[in-house]
């Protein structure tokens, strides 16, 4: 599955970069283009959560109800899931989609020559054996792009983007400073997203905290809500520090190609989050 994917989106790459004959440029276009069509359910997925938020205080009192009886506890669950129109693996779509994509692009930039050039597989397995690149080398393509492009055209692809080659890989060429550039401006964007994360996740406990002080305190007695949030809090916080470096190990081993959509990638979710954080705070509002 993850194969016909990568050769979907081989059509759409190397279609911009028939047009562009700029493998870095096609790249970036190619991150814009799935941002817009993933771009309803990006939606879909913020309105959720913040659908999810809102239903929170609604579940404690069916936590505090039924604490001694799971299976009411389960049915109004369900009931609430039901009236409010959501449901409880709402989320998975959008993880199914992510992963789906993340594997894909991937192979995509893994083997460039068989999923977006389309060239005939006897090709290159022909330069494969030439140049013994099957066995020993996790990108047997991109070395075949790097050492036959001038012999033969088939495998060509222009690979220069503002003076970086986009073939490059860091554990392979660590004696080029340039080929640093973007795994670090990644790592950078991958700190601002995760941060961005938790402040609007912050901002919405905050307001969260302020409306149930004006409220009733009946029910506030159930503590184990709190310790779940006080985890989750925690678990963010780890996946601040922990994500930049789990960046660092992938961009290092893998082409500047993938490390580019990466990196164009979180530029555009962070500026999506905004924009729709806002969007649909102004709906509600509204």
């Amino acid at each position: 599955m993850i194969a016909f994917f990568a050769n979907l989106f081989g059509y759409l790459l190397n279609f911009l970069y028939n047009l562009i004959q700029n493998y870095g440029i096609a790249m970036i276009l190619f991150s814009i283009i799935i941002k817009l069509i993933l771009l309803p359910n990006s939606i879909n997925q913020q309105k959720t959560m913040k659908k999810t938020a809102k239903i929170q205080e609604e579940m404690k009192i069916i936590q505090v109800k039924n604490k001694n009886n799971p299976e009411a506890l389960q049915r109004e669950t369900m009931e609430l899931y039901k009236r409010e129109n959501m449901s409880p693996f709402s989320g998975c779509f959008g993880a199914i989609i992510q992963i789906i994509l993340l594997f894909s692009v991937l192979y995509l930039v893994r083997y460039p020559l068989t999923y977006m050039k389309k060239v005939d597989p006897e090709i290159i397995n022909e330069y494969s054996e030439q140049i013994n690149s099957q066995e020993n080398d996790a990108y047997p393509e991109i070395t075949i792009i790097r050492e036959k492009a001038e012999e033969d055209d088939r495998v060509y692809i222009n690979m220069e983007f503002l003076g970086l080659d986009l073939s490059n890989i860091p554990s392979r060429d660590f004696d080029d400073w340039r080929t640093y550039v973007i795994p670090a401006l990644y790592v950078i964007s991958t700190f601002i997203s995760i941060k961005l994360t938790n402040s609007l996740q912050n901002k919405k406990k905050k307001s969260k905290n302020v409306k149930e002080n004006d409220k009733d305190k009946d029910l506030v007695p159930v503590k184990t809500d709190e310790s779940m949030e006080e985890i989750m809090a925690q678990a963010n916080k780890n996946m601040t520090y922990m994500m930049p470096f789990l960046a660092i190990s992938i961009s290092l081993v893998a082409p500047l190609g993938l490390a580019l959509y990466w990196l164009t990638n979180n530029v555009l979710m962070i500026i999506e989050r905004l924009v729709l954080n806002r969007f649909i705070k102004d709906e509600e509002e509204a």
